[in-house]
């Protein structure tokens, strides 16, 4: 397995970037070719401060919640972190971008203060940085190993990155991932990186909202579809199709059984496509203890973070989640894990 440690995170995965790419639209083709560019030259910060995950995690001056929020101004990643718009304790700005990139990476702090006992991203209180309005009509937001950045959509395909929760969340809890097990990005290892963003994602928005594992909809990045497509979501944990068909998108490529797995070199081995075998697992586990799912299941799933490893793999995943839903809930807990993920072929 080629090791590629945390690259650039970016919510709209490539697959949809190359199908954008082939859009008889020119200016869709034009913006997808700039999506791939911009997605390249942060790459390549991403690895750096991703080796060093402690010495990109600035430090809040009481280690404690501290969300600072910067304008972009339309530039690109050589002006980060742009024009200070709002810090920890200011008031409300006039720009919505900034109210919810202050706002969702305060739940996401809340979030893991409160539910899970976690001190911000690194468990020691760091700084929560985001960038808005990164370029002009960009379709795509970042976690580049140090902080948030944010495009405002094209109005078409998506909208502004900034309104969906599920989607601060994901991209935040990478860095959670990055300060714990580390998983490698690539192949399985990648798909357990994606999958964790995406189930305390998901997670983070039940909890704001109140929905139960039964009432939750189980889709990631609702908020942030355009008029222009037909797509309710870019992924869903549930048995289904985030979008078929759709004119500028395509199929949603990710399985839900371990039998029909990627098993090309595309995306880094099929990192945002394989995590659907996982995800769909989690739903699996979390209907079947029912309440909510930020309880049990997500505190087995979080548990599991401490025990796994930079390589590991969805059989190291399946082992170790059943023996934390032992440890702390007992056989019948973990006996619902073992049922969810042999729904998913892994067990």
């Amino acid at each position: 397995m080629h090791e590629c440690r945390n690259p650039l995170h970016c919510v709209v995965p490539p697959y949809v970037v190359d199908r954008l790419a082939l859009s008889p639209d020119a200016q869709i083709r034009r913006r997808a070719m700039e999506l791939s560019a911009e997605g390249a030259a942060a790459r390549a910060v991403r690895v750096t401060l991703a080796g060093l995950p402690r010495m990109a995690a600035i430090p809040s001056p009481a280690a404690a919640k501290h969300r600072q929020v910067y304008d972009l101004q339309n530039q690109g990643m050589n002006a980060l972190p742009g024009k200070l718009a709002r810090s920890e304790g200011g008031p409300a700005s006039g720009d919505p971008a900034v109210n919810e990139a202050y706002n969702h990476s305060g739940t996401v702090y809340d979030f893991y203060k409160k539910v899970l006992g976690r001190n911000s991203l690194d468990d020691n209180g760091m700084a929560l940085l985001s960038s808005v309005h990164f370029r002009s009509n960009h379709n795509n937001a970042y976690w580049n190993g140090e902080q948030m950045i944010y495009g405002d959509g094209d109005g078409q395909i998506f909208v502004r990155f900034t309104k969906a929760l599920d989607v601060v969340g994901h991209e935040l809890s990478h860095g959670v991932v990055t300060h714990t097990c580390n998983l490698v990005y690539q192949d399985e290892p990648g798909a357990l990186n994606e999958h964790f963003a995406d189930v305390f994602g998901v997670l983070v928005e039940q909890w704001k909202k109140k929905k139960s594992a039964k009432n939750g909809n189980w889709l990631v990045g609702e908020a942030i579809m355009g008029p222009g497509v037909s797509a309710k979501a870019l992924r869903s944990f549930k048995d289904e199709k985030a979008y078929e068909d759709d004119p500028l998108l395509g199929t949603d490529p990710q399985p839900k059984h371990y039998s029909n797995r990627y098993k090309g070199s595309d995306d880094y081995g099929g990192v945002h496509i394989n995590s659907g075998i996982p995800n769909h697992a989690f739903y699996v586990a979390a209907q079947a203890l029912g309440g909510n799912a930020w309880g049990k299941a997500g505190a087995v799933w979080y548990k599991t973070l401490s025990r796994l490893k930079a390589t590991s793999s969805f059989e190291d995943m399946v082992r170790e989640t059943i023996g934390a839903a032992a440890d702390l809930y007992g056989a019948s807990v973990a006996n619902e894990i073992k049922k969810a993920w042999k729904t998913v072929g892994l067990y």
